[in-house]
């Protein structure tokens, strides 16, 4: 507890500069963390929709059910989303009467963007966790800076300087470097950790997009509907 006050004593009696730029980080710090917390939260969502959008699909269901059950709910994301673009345009291009070709390539096109929506909703923010990891440190560093000089400046109308009159100023700006370090770590660990999930998300997506496109693929080939689905 003495520790933390007089971390705190430090923090007030530091200078305005200094304590401008430890105001900064600590802002900083809590937009990170309010980041990291609303990543992991929307992250573990998508991946267990994903989860239960597999069981459900390869599940045996119909197609035809299935997209009417997602397209009743609105606003479908993630894996289901993808689902509900790809089939909503191959019955559409399947009405017009296109070829089988035409069939797979505007259905696929229609995934593809979907996936590309979902991905900039995931990582969406991520690109704010980067530059508190990447800035935070030279931000506190800049006021450790400052608040050296300031304690070294204080020294010139003094005949002999010792250590005791320069080590609460020197004290004061190394608690901005130890607020930069820790508004960084926790945003550099976020960030490539979220980055990392998203990734295999993405993955996940472009392996779903192939096999259903390959299903897509058959019925186009048949000229038929899209009859109950018995993939293994």
């Amino acid at each position: 507890m003495a520790e933390q006050l007089s971390i705190l004593r430090l923090i007030v009696q530091a200078s305005v500069p200094v304590q401008i730029v430890i105001g900064i980080l600590l802002l900083a710090s809590l937009t990170s963390w309010a980041i990291i917390f609303r990543k992991r939260a929307l992250i573990g969502r998508s991946r267990r929709e994903a989860d239960r959008f597999e069981n459900r699909f390869w599940s045996g269901d119909d197609l035809a059910q299935l997209y009417r059950s997602i397209e009743s709910q609105g606003g479908a994301t993630g894996m289901a989303g993808i689902f509900e673009f790809g089939f909503r345009e191959f019955a559409r291009l399947r009405q017009s009467g296109a070829t089988s070709e035409q069939l797979l390539e505007g259905s696929r096109r229609a995934m593809r963007v979907a996936q590309l929506k979902e991905i900039d909703r995931l990582e969406h923010s991520l690109a704010t966790l980067a530059t508190v990891g990447s800035t935070s440190p030279y931000v506190g560093l800049f006021g450790t800076v400052w608040g050296i000089m300031s304690a070294f400046s204080s020294l010139g109308n003094v005949q002999q300087a010792t250590l005791a009159m320069v080590a609460p100023g020197i004290s004061e700006a190394l608690v901005a470097t130890a607020i930069g370090l820790f508004a960084a770590i926790p945003a550099v660990v976020g960030y490539n950790r979220f980055a990392d999930q998203v990734t295999r998300l993405e993955m996940r997506f472009d392996a779903f997009i192939e096999e259903f496109s390959t299903i897509l693929q058959r019925h186009a080939a048949r000229g038929g509907g899209v009859a109950p689905l018995r993939e293994p």
